[in-house]
């Protein structure tokens, strides 16, 4: 049942004016700009969302049942009653940039899991849905929790310089492209050990894609779509952008030197393997 609308609404104005989260969408804001001035963001590319179930007592998660609710297309039964602060379809993020609170919206599963209650208005009085990647950022929500994993946050961006490598066939295959990424710069195998996971081209916004990159998170912490970008999780918004600038910068060496008419000569394997030596992973397995 729909509670009274009056109530609903300063319930919604309390949730986004939460003085607990202002960090979360002070650091939103960041990160859109960084988007967006990268260029990794075109029109309303890109998209996130962020469990913040921990900011909430029951009593107020609760309240949150009485809002409208829409079915989903796959029950998540591990995200009942969670809630969640996800980009708003449709919405830019340099508008983002500007003002995070009027381009997202909360989202809260119900009780079985099968369906979500939309917070329907913001403090603009503006109607925002969800991302339409809804499905795939639930999917990974769900795996987060079922690891006991501490990440909190997936983002998806347009990453230019990660698509690029991705139209050439010589990278696309999962060995091949963490082999290339490590081999570009030390600081790509430093952070993210366990290197990147490779979907091949899917149609985005379907449960398909959703389930191949969820396949792709059991390992890693970023995952490349082919032709189309990546997502990546990680403990705030501004890690799991760090996680993708990582690998954007290795990219841009590569191609850097490619367009002076070099072939990059990369990190030897021993000098990839000294690096290792000091982090746990599955480097081993990307070796060639």
């Amino acid at each position: 049942m729909i509670g009274n609308i009056d109530n609903l609404l300063n319930l919604s104005n309390d949730i986004f004016h939460k003085k607990e989260l202002k960090p979360v969408f002070a650091q939103i804001s960041c990160i859109a700009q960084y988007l967006w001035d990268r260029g990794w963001a075109e029109r309303n590319a890109g998209n996130f969302s962020i469990n913040v179930t921990g900011y909430f007592n029951d009593k107020e998660l609760d309240r949150l049942s009485a809002y409208p609710f829409f079915p989903l297309s796959r029950t998540y039964p591990d995200l009942a009653n969670s809630l969640f602060l996800v980009s708003g379809t449709g919405t830019r993020m340099r508008e983002m940039a500007k003002n995070a609170t009027e381009n997202v919206c909360f989202i809260y599963i119900g009780d079985s899991g099968s369906a979500y209650h939309i917070i329907v208005e913001n403090p603009a009085g503006e109607l925002a849905g969800p991302t339409s990647e809804l499905p795939t950022h639930l999917s990974i929500q769900q795996q987060l929790l079922q690891k006991k994993a501490s990440e909190k946050v997936v983002l998806h961006a347009h990453v230019t310089e990660l698509i690029a490598l991705t139209q050439l066939m010589p990278y696309t295959s999962e060995v091949a492209v963490n082999s290339l990424l490590w081999g570009m710069h030390p600081e790509t195998l430093l952070f993210l050990p366990d290197g990147v996971g490779f979907i091949p081209f899917t149609l985005p916004g379907t449960d398909h894609i959703a389930m191949a990159t969820l396949k792709g998170f059991e390992r890693h912490k970023v995952v490349l779509w082919e032709k189309h970008g990546c997502m990546a999780v990680g403990n705030s918004i501004s890690e799991a952008f760090d996680n993708i600038d990582i690998l954007a910068k290795s990219a841009k060496i590569y191609f850097l030197c490619k367009s002076i008419g070099i072939e990059p000569e990369g990190l030897s394997n021993v000098q990839l393997k000294a690096i290792h030596d000091t982090l746990p992973g599955w480097f081993d397995k990307f070796m060639i």
